[in-house]
């Protein structure tokens, strides 16, 4: 029987441009998984769209003197366009704006509140007199009631790292107008999902999610709580309730219906309006959601749960690969601050199948990893063109010379030549495995190893002295245990660079594509020779090293010219050097430093102080990696009063410099931890 799949990628908001980072998350596993399942012959809709509600978008729009419509119109459109550069082969691609998302969330809302999953509650929240509204989170800014930090955002403080509710921060302002808010009483609507706990509990038991995965989601379902699901706007899909005037659906809750929606429009273009259902409502589907590690909650604990809280039987995720962030040089990629790449320049320069590669070779699947221009280069070159491209022109090349593009048959095989086909039969299997596991970066180095293995066979059996020789059974083997290979190689590199693959499949005289095949055939079946071999064509250009360099100065000048026009912090008002001298500043050795759970901000350090060790919590985890900071010594300031941060005791505060989204920490090189710092 063939399996169904039913992949997603997590819909990208439209409020702003894709960049790497968010490809090597979410969306680059999703197609690469998509394509090799086709390939193994199971039955495949892969679904996206634009997610495109939601506050920060009706702020960014009244930022950019757009309505929000507008908005969203142009980055949905920019992104679809960077989907197809990339060749992804979504079978849908919509957007949440279109009318059968809103029937579908309206229809999702029903059941949950029809069968006593969400409640009315009335609650103070901030008000705007002087716009006349109620202003959520991203409109709000104020002092951090945790720290006191004066800049703090209406649901995190930028400093300590934080997460709190808007209407706790310490005089609140609006973000738009800087006028003062005050407390008002509004209804909204909570889904309680603190009654799905156990279900959600017996079912993530019988789950075999990474660990990563695994540990947010226990995590997330222990605290589970209700949690608002309206808030007020026009900007949304209206509350259907006769006394919810004025309320639309928050984002986070209309956003994954968007998979249901999105696949009921894949089936009315199939001609077949009910043919969703054999996806969604059929238990022998596999549903698998690509996310980024932020996106964690919403696919293992929310959506489930809603999913459960409908009358229909709906299916619940088979896994959810959540991979970790992509970084470019070792820092955030952010347009605001310049450190980005430009998309449109990248593409009249490399090709799809070139980062499409690059980012599966250092897919972020256990860990956070890092883009980097001159590791860029060197797998484009090195792996690339001096692996695989070179095996496969260097085997064709000699084919078409010396035996008229005709594929040989195996007349005289030695014990060489069947380990090397035993390897490539390994190493496709691995292929295979890595693949049906969600293990992009594996499949990658199982592509590049059988390059390897391929381009050493040749070395070995060095085929042109087997022909000056007139060993010409045996150099025929060769040259077809070489094809064989370059057969394989193609398969395999399919769902990582699809361009490149098919190039390498007609090169072998196949005239169909290679998506028509299927896996177990390609790889097991030997090339007829009937087949006649076409002309090499060079798959892969070299990137010169002042290109790259290029690359590196453009970064860097982009960002000095930047920081011309950067807003520094006011000066604080004098104090006197005895206030100062009260504060104990001490040499800090990082022994060991991990995430703290629930926040994207904050990372749990295990410092030496010398005299003693202590947990110091420091809202560093988008500047620096886990592994990055074993080891360093930095200055903390070691007699503040101990403050619980996210559930963690932090005793002590390690000292940074920052200037807008830039933070480096202050390092010491040679003194001893514990020493005093003046």
């Amino acid at each position: 029987m063939t399996q169904k799949y039913l992949i997603t990628s997590a819909l990208p908001y439209a409020n702003g441009p894709l960049h790497f980072g968010h490809i090597a998350g979410a969306y680059l596993p999703g197609d690469c998984c998509a394509r090799f399942q086709r390939l193994v012959g199971s039955d495949v809709v892969y679904i996206c769209g634009s997610d495109e509600y939601g506050v920060a978008i009706t702020l960014s729009a009244e930022l950019a003197n757009r309505t929000p419509k507008e908005h969203v119109d142009h980055f949905h459109s920019i992104n679809q366009k960077l989907f197809e550069k990339l060749n992804f082969s979504f079978d849908h691609f919509s957007r949440t704006t279109s009318t059968d998302h809103a029937k579908t969330t309206v229809e999702f809302f029903k059941a949950l509140y029809e069968n006593g999953f969400i409640e009315k509650k009335i609650e103070d929240h901030l008000y705007s007199e002087k716009e006349n509204r109620f202003l959520a989170d991203r409109y709000v800014k104020g002092i951090c009631p945790k720290c006191a930090y004066p800049n703090a955002r209406g649901d995190e403080c930028p400093s300590c790292g934080a997460n709190f509710e808007a209407i706790d921060l310490i005089d609140p302002k609006s973000k738009i107008t800087s006028s003062s808010l005050i407390k008002k009483a509004s209804a909204h609507w909570y889904l309680k999902f603190d009654k799905f706990k156990d279900r959600l509990k017996k079912w993530i038991a019988q789950k075999d999610f990474k660990s990563n995965v695994m540990n947010f989601t226990e995590s997330y379902i222990n605290d589970l709580k209700e949690r608002a699901i309206t808030r007020d706007s026009s900007w949304g899909i209206p509350v259907p309730l006769d006394d919810a005037k004025g309320k639309v659906f928050y984002v986070w809750f209309d956003a994954p219906i968007g998979y249901v929606s999105m696949t009921k429009e894949w089936a009315k273009k199939q001609s077949n309006p009910d043919l969703w259902k054999k996806y969604w409502l059929e238990e022998d589907t596999k549903l698998v959601h690509f996310v980024g590690k932020d996106n964690i909650p919403f696919h293992t604990v929310f959506f489930p749960a809603m999913l459960m809280g409908q009358n229909l039987p709906y299916v619940l995720p088979f896994d959810v690969p959540a991979n970790e962030f992509l970084m470019l040089e070792k820092r955030q990629f952010s347009k605001s601050d310049n450190w980005y790449i430009d998309l449109n320049d990248f593409f009249q320069k490399y090709t799809s199948d070139q980062i499409r590669y690059y980012l599966a070779a250092i897919a972020p699947e256990n860990s956070d990893a890092d883009f980097s221009w001159k590791d860029f280069q060197q797998k484009c070159n090195g792996d690339l063109l001096g692996k695989l491209g070179n095996f496969v022109h260097r085997t064709l090349t000699f084919a078409m010379t010396k035996l008229d593009g005709s594929i040989p048959p195996v007349k005289s095989i030695n014990e060489i030549d069947k380990q090397f086909l035993k390897q490539i039969k390994k190493i496709t299997d691995n292929a295979y495995q890595a693949y049906s596991s969600f293990k992009l970066k594996k499949a990658s180095q199982c592509l590049m190893e059988l390059a390897q293995v391929g381009n050493v066979y040749f070395d070995m059996k060095k085929p042109w002295q087997l022909f000056k020789g007139n060993k010409i059974d045996e150099m025929k083997t060769v040259i077809s245990c070489c094809l064989q290979c370059i057969k394989n190689l193609a398969l395999i590199a399919y769902p990582i660079i699809p361009e490149s693959a098919d190039k390498i499949w007609k090169m072998l005289g196949f005239f169909n594509s290679i998506s028509e095949e299927r896996w177990d055939n390609a790889a097991n079946t030997y090339l007829s020779s009937e087949q006649i071999l076409q002309a090499p064509k060079t798959l892969f250009n070299k990137i010169e090293d002042d290109e790259i360099m290029k690359e590196i100065a453009k970064l860097m000048d982009e960002v000095q010219e930047k920081n011309i026009d950067e807003k520094f912090e006011d000066l604080k008002e004098t104090v006197e050097f005895k206030d100062f001298d009260k504060l104990d500043f001490r040499v800090a050795k990082i022994l060991s430093a991990e995430k703290v759970e629930k926040s994207n901000k904050l990372i749990k350090l295990t410092v030496d102080l010398g005299f003693e060790k202590r947990t110091i919590v420091s809202g560093i985890a988008k500047h620096y990696s886990i592994e990055d900071l074993i080891g360093k010594k930095v200055v903390a300031v070691v007699n503040i009063k101990p403050v619980k941060l996210m559930g963690v005791e932090s005793k002590g505060m390690i000292l940074a410099a920052s200037i807008e989204n830039d933070l480096e920490l202050v390092e010491i090189k040679s003194l001893k931890p514990g020493s005093a710092v003046y």
